[in-house]
């Protein structure tokens, strides 16, 4: 990788891109796949709270806590990437007063984020407005907001008529106007996406809202074919779970008919020292 390709991606370099260039982020968890990722030359990485499903089997982001944030931001962090990190403030981290959401997102970058999300509009600018004046950047988060699944009673398009689509403009303006330096814009309809992308100054970043915005997002798992949820709108570009599951039997197979280790997998002691310990065996239990 050039010194150009290294240096770190800033909020600037974010904002610089609208209506420039595509915006491209993955959501990830790990010190590895960080590595690989970064190497790509992706521009942006969310440590997302959609972690607690897709490591750890819960049902729903719901179940996300600081501390699992902070331990996966502390993991891609240790890459060093040169990609952006943001940081999802989970569900009840930031709702109950600006004081917490403040001491929480400065815990997430001290972690080694380099900027927050929250979800939501109106309803949570006051929060936002406070973790800005602190100094932390802030993706905004609006559409479909996954931490408030059980208002919206399960996953379901935001934006479907004239009125909700002018309540998500609303979001998106109020976020602006309050300093943040993105906006995500999930599972709405595409003319909503569109809207907000031609009326906000800062750059949009789509997951299921079409093209039209300024930039896409999606889950690393859910792209490799990893994730248990499988969405209309996510793109797989390989079918990653059934190499792993070949791969893991072709291993069986070979340890059970005893093609694995093979002469070059292990080490063995000079003839003379295996005559040396023959005899000391011979003398310790004879």
């Amino acid at each position: 990788m050039s010194e150009v390709r290294k240096k770190r991606v800033t909020i600037h370099d974010f904002l610089s891109k609208k209506g420039k260039e595509k915006i491209v982020m993955l959501a990830v968890y790990d010190y590895p796949m960080t590595k690989i990722i970064d190497e790509c030359g992706i521009d942006g990485i969310l440590v997302g709270d959609s972690v607690i499903m897709n490591v750890y089997g819960f049902p729903n982001t719901l179940y996300a806590t600081l501390n699992d944030i902070i331990r996966h931001t502390k993991a891609v962090a240790n890459a060093k990437p040169r990609a952006l990190i943001v940081a999802d403030m989970p569900f009840m981290t930031y709702e109950v007063s600006k004081k917490e959401a403040v001491k929480n997102a400065a815990k997430l970058i001290k972690a080694g984020a380099d900027a927050v999300k929250l979800e939501g509009g109106v309803e949570i600018v006051d929060k936002i407005e406070a973790i800005i004046k602190a100094g932390i950047p802030v993706m905004g988060h609006i559409g479909l907001t996954p931490q408030r699944i059980l208002k919206f009673g399960g996953y379901k398009l935001m934006g479907r008529t004239a009125e909700l689509g002018l309540k998500l403009i609303e979001d998106a303006k109020a976020l602006e106007e309050v300093g943040v330096f993105s906006i995500v814009v999930e599972l709405t309809t595409r003319e909503v996406a569109r809207e907000i992308t031609n009326r906000v100054k800062v750059p949009t970043i789509c997951i299921g809202s079409g093209p039209d915005c300024d930039g896409q997002i999606l889950v690393l798992h859910d792209i490799l074919g990893l994730s248990d949820l499988k969405l209309s709108f996510v793109k797989q570009y390989i079918d990653l779970r059934s190499i792993i599951k070949n791969v893991i039997q072709e291993y069986i197979n070979d340890v059970k008919l005893g093609r694995f280790p093979g002469v070059e997998h292990f080490k063995t002691m000079s003839e003379n020292e295996y005559r040396k310990l023959q005899e000391l065996l011979r003398q310790k239990f004879s």
